[in-house]
C-alpha cells in the first residue's frame, strides 16, 4: 500500500507540474497571417521561434484581412500581425487623423474591449503607397497623389494594379478618391496578386500599382513612390497581436514576440520582402536566416 500511495503521489505531483509550470511543449498555438509576402514571412518566422521556445504551432496563413481578424476574435486564432491604420479604420472605424503614436494607443484601447492585446509595435510602417515607373508618358512628370488624382480627373486612362481588398477599404480606393476627389473608373483598377501587379508594371501592362511601402520590389524594379501630399494613409505600424486570455496563459509570448517587433524597421522588412519576391528564397529560408542573425 505504501509503494501505490508513494506512486500516487508521484502521478500527482507530474500532473500538477504541468499544469501550473511544466513545459510549453504540450501546448499548441495558432498562428495567423494574411495572403502576402510580407505577412507570410511574419507567420513563419513566428512559427519557427515559438517552436524553438517548445510549442506546437499550427500556422494558418494566406487569410484575406477580415478572415484572420475574425479568426482571431472567435478563437481560432491565437495571435498574428496586424498593422495599426488598419485596426484604427476597417475595424474600429475610426476617421480622425492621428500621430502614430496616437494611433497605437487608440488601437490597444479600442482593442482591448474586445479581448485583445497589442504587444510593442515595430517601426516598419507598412502603409499603402502609389508607385510608378520611369518613362511612361502617362506618369512622367508626377511626383504626387494630387499629380495622379489630376491625371484621372483629365481623362487619362492610367491602369491601376491593386490588391483584391484595396478598393473595397475606407482606408484604400474609396477614401483616397474621395479625399483627392477623382475617380479611377471601373475600368482603370485591375484588382491582382502584387507580385503579378509588379510584373505587369515592369511589362508597361499597368501604369501605377496602390502598393505596400516595405515592398522589396519598390527598390528593385527604381520605382517612383507618389508622395502622400495630403496625408490620407495612417501609419500602419506592424504589430504582434495576441489574445488576452492566451497571454494570460502564457505571458512569456509578451517578451519572445517583442523580441522580433522592436528590431524590424522599414529597411529590413524591404530587404526580407526582396529576398521572397526578387531573390526567389522560399519563405521558410527568409525567415530561418533572419532568425539566426537576430540570435534567435
Amino acid at each position: 500500500m505504501a509503494l501505490i500511495s508513494k506512486l500516487t503521489k508521484s502521478v500527482l505531483s507530474a500532473v500538477a507540474f504541468l499544469m501550473i509550470g511544466g513545459p510549453v511543449w504540450a501546448d499548441t498555438l495558432t498562428v495567423g497571417g494574411k495572403n502576402f509576402t510580407e505577412q507570410l514571412i511574419l507567420a513563419e518566422m513566428t512559427k519557427q521561434l515559438l517552436e524553438s521556445k517548445g510549442y506546437t504551432v499550427d500556422k494558418k496563413d494566406g487569410m484575406g484581412t477580415k478572415i484572420v481578424r475574425a479568426a482571431l476574435e472567435n478563437g481560432e486564432v491565437d495571435l498574428y500581425w496586424e498593422y495599426t491604420g488598419t485596426s484604427l479604420i476597417t475595424f474600429n472605424k475610426v476617421t480622425e487623423r492621428m500621430s502614430p503614436e496616437d494611433t497605437y494607443k487608440k488601437v490597444k484601447e479600442l482593442d482591448a474591449e474586445k479581448g485583445l492585446v497589442w504587444l510593442a509595435p515595430s517601426k516598419a510602417n507598412n502603409t499603402y503607397a502609389f508607385v510608378v515607373r520611369s518613362d511612361n508618358p502617362k506618369t512622367d512628370g508626377m511626383k504626387t497623389i494630387s499629380d495622379l488624382a489630376a491625371g484621372y480627373k483629365a481623362g487619362t486612362a492610367i491602369m491601376m494594379g491593386t490588391t483584391a481588398e484595396f478598393p473595397k477599404r475606407p482606408d484604400g480606393l474609396i477614401g483616397i478618391q474621395e479625399t483627392y476627389g477623382f475617380e479611377t473608373g471601373r475600368a482603370n483598377v485591375r484588382p491582382m496578386d502584387l507580385g503579378l501587379a509588379y510584373n505587369a508594371l515592369a511589362n508597361k501592362d499597368l501604369d501605377t500599382i496602390a502598393a505596400q511601402a516595405t515592398d522589396g520590389q519598390i527598390a528593385a524594379l527604381k520605382l517612383r513612390v507618389l508622395t502622400d501630399d495630403k496625408g490620407f494613409f495612417p501609419n500602419y505600424a506592424l504589430t504582434p497581436v495576441v489574445r488576452k486570455d492566451v497571454l494570460d496563459k502564457h505571458p512569456d509570448l509578451k517578451e519572445t514576440l517583442e523580441a522580433i517587433s522592436t528590431k524590424l524597421d522599414d529597411a529590413t522588412m524591404q530587404r526580407l520582402n526582396s529576398e521572397v519576391d526578387v531573390d526567389k528564397k522560399t519563405i521558410e529560408t527568409v525567415a530561418g536566416e533572419y532568425l539566426k542573425s537576430i540570435s534567435m
